[in-house]
């Protein structure tokens, strides 16, 4: 039988991120999206929840208790709190979760411990291509096998810290197949190039970059010669996503409703006009289905189920929902809702984003 409430450790979890996305993102989100740079020391707060360690084996540093489900509880509240510090918090999880899945045992070795310190690695992961119609199990970026080497060529963008990352996940087309390749920072040939600039998310400093004939050695490529399983990763990253977009939309409903309340027109709060609250309640519908969607998901995932079908139904339904929603919070404010000075113009700009970022949030 499903028991959809939290257990005890999980609702404590919850409560501790939600806490610190309360009084720590949302006391700086809207300065770092307008100066384009998120605090340091709000990110190492939020690394020292420590929900990544929690989650890898313990033989490498961590606790053991990887579970999906708990880990789209935390990312709910995250993005509660905002989108781009999200991605910005979970950033070490895009190179340590694949390589959890499908490292080789010396890869892992090597790496594992990393991500069970006090201070976060400086990594990233490069999936996205800056094509019409990206699909990230045809990849333009390539990698060719010389010898004991591989050689990558390609362009890559939306890369999260690339300009301070210090190993690189680069995702790559061998023979029509999507792997994966550990590049250190520097690697002759591949090159970070100019920051992109989004609608949305731009509190976090993401770039383009480069590889022209970048070699690395043959032990670089994930999972040794078994590969990696671009599926499983592509699962776990859309749960992840899945899940930052009901907070994201909670966020936007949350306000939409306090607002709707407050404001008085003609004599009683726009909250008791029909439009507004059949709107109201249609976000509320909206969000608990997209919850639910993503936990029955995850909970597959946790049981050892293939849920790849499920996690790309959920993520092909939620991108659409989450800017429904977005634009819903919106309208509820009016023209108010067109102003800078209030966050849900910022949470439809960040939404309109999450149909486009696979591999940029894995937990």
């Amino acid at each position: 039988m499903l028991e959809f409430r939290p257990d005890d450790e999980q609702q404590m979890l919850k409560t501790a991120v939600h806490r610190f996305a309360e009084e720590k993102v949302r006391k700086v989100f809207r300065e770092a999206e307008e100066i384009g740079k998120i605090p340091a020391d709000v990110t190492a707060a939020g690394w020292e929840i420590g929900l990544l360690p929690t989650g890898l084996p313990e033989q490498y540093g961590g606790f053991g208790e990887y579970s999906a489900l708990t880990n789209a509880l935390a990312v709910e509240e995250f993005a509660w709190g905002d989108f781009a510090i999200t991605l910005d918090i979970m950033r070490p999880n895009l190179l340590a979760v694949p390589l959890m899945l499908d490292g080789s045992d010396a890869q892992k070795e090597q790496y594992l411990p990393l991500f069970c310190d006090e201070k976060a690695p400086h990594v990233t992961a490069a999936m996205t291509e800056p094509v019409i119609q990206f699909d990230p199990r045809q990849l333009n970026t390539t990698a060719t096998k010389e010898n004991d080497n591989y050689v990558l060529n390609g362009h890559k963008t939306m890369v999260p810290a690339a300009d301070t990352a210090e190993l690189f996940l680069i995702y790559a087309n061998e023979n029509g197949q999507t792997q994966a390749f550990f590049v250190p920072a520097n690697t002759p040939g591949m090159n970070v190039d100019k920051r992109a600039k989004f609608m949305g998310i731009n509190a976090l400093p993401t770039y383009e970059i480069s590889f022209e004939n970048c070699q690395i050695p043959a032990a670089n490529r994930l999972g040794g010669e078994a590969g990696c399983n671009i599926d499983r990763i592509l699962t776990h990253s859309r749960i992840a996503l899945g899940a930052a977009a009901v907070g994201l939309m909670r966020a936007g409903y949350e306000y939409a409703l306090e607002y709707a309340k407050q404001r008085v027109q003609f004599g009683r709060p726009i909250a008791q006009n029909q439009s507004i609250a059949f709107m109201l309640a249609e976000m509320a519908i909206d969000i608990d289905e997209a919850r639910l969607m993503v936990w029955e998901a995850a909970w597959k995932l946790d049981r050892g189920e293939d849920v790849a079908y499920d996690a790309t139904i959920m993520k092909f339904h939620i991108d659409d929902m989450v800017v429904k929603v977005a634009d819903q919070a919106l309208q509820t404010l009016g023209g108010y809702g067109y102003i800078r000075e209030y966050p849900v113009e910022l949470w439809l700009r960040n939404a309109r984003g999450l149909a486009h970022m696979d591999g940029m949030l894995i937990a």
